[in-house]
């Protein structure tokens, strides 16, 4: 899957593991680094909903349109298709199948 990054200063953190140890330690580095590589290596963002470790859902309310990946509790990782038009199934729900390029938000914890 292709990944794009909220922005410069995103994109920097997620792409350098020191940076990412800097801001949010070395186990919560060293997941953040395997669901990048995870997204990287899908097909398509189905595959992350099959692996039950990832914790793959949609989000509602303010974060609707929002997916979460599970990270160290109470962190989770943020992503949103970043396709021109977002691939939606006839009930308005999005279409992982079809969901092949993904924009990271960040690591935030969704319930504060």
């Amino acid at each position: 899957m292709l990944i794009t990054f909220k922005n410069k200063k995103t994109e920097k953190i997620f792409n350098k593991r020191s940076d990412l140890i800097h801001r949010y330690g070395p186990e919560q580095a060293k997941l953040i680094i395997l669901r990048k590589t995870q997204l990287e290596a899908a097909e398509n963002l189905a595959v992350m909903h099959t692996l039950i470790q990832v914790r793959a859902h949609e989000l509602k309310g303010d974060r609707a349109g929002q997916i979460s990946l599970d990270l160290i509790h109470p962190k989770r990782l943020l992503i949103v298709p970043d396709h021109k038009e977002t691939p939606r199934k006839p009930d308005s729900g999005l279409d992982w199948t079809r969901i092949t390029r993904i924009m990271i938000i960040g690591v935030e914890d969704t319930h504060d």
